[in-house]
């Protein structure tokens, strides 16, 4: 998850210190620590949490301060992760949805559309306008195309294929 606006930031900051104050307790748990693995299951899925709070807190303020004189980079996983890009480009630009909006000659509501749904409801179009307008362009980019997922992706649709056709064979 990415922390979108001064509202999720101020949640996630509450929630961390709850989480911090959690691993505490069971680190003072004496009676949790009798059983070591216990002990050390409940710490680490606490810590878990606890850390990635804190990337979350971090990459917020790194693009809340970035310096606008100078490009910033945001690092893309996957294709899949573009519209957390196009959300980052957003904040890093200090541009609030009603502004992106109007860049775009588009609605406000639309725009929120777009990051609620992490950009599903916009077409290939839409995304390369929004990628204009918030100055975002690939650099470096490599695509590896995964023939096994590809097979594996067949398989897939194919298993599901033959279970319709039998379901619909029983009707």
């Amino acid at each position: 998850m990415i922390i979108k606006n001064e509202q999720q930031y101020n949640t996630t900051k509450e929630w961390l210190q709850k989480f911090e104050k959690s691993v505490a307790e069971i680190d003072s748990n004496e009676s949790l620590k009798v059983d070591p693995i216990k002990w050390q299951l409940y710490h680490d899925a606490y810590q878990s949490q606890v850390d990635e709070f804190k990337q979350e807190i971090a990459e917020y303020e790194r693009l809340i301060n970035c310096d606008k004189s100078k490009s910033i980079q945001i690092k893309v996983e996957s294709f899949n992760k573009l519209p957390d890009a196009l959300v980052k480009a957003r904040i890093a630009a200090s541009l609030s949805h009603q502004q992106l909006a109007d860049l775009l000659g588009i609605e406000v509501q639309r725009v929120k559309e777009y990051e609620d749904s992490d950009y599903q409801c916009a077409n290939f179009a839409e995304i390369l306008e929004v990628s204009t307008v918030l100055g975002v362009e690939f650099e470096n980019a490599t695509v590896r195309v995964d023939f096994e997922e590809i097979e594996h992706v067949k398989k897939v649709l194919e298993k599901w294929d033959n279970k319709k056709a039998s379901a619909a064979s029983k009707i």
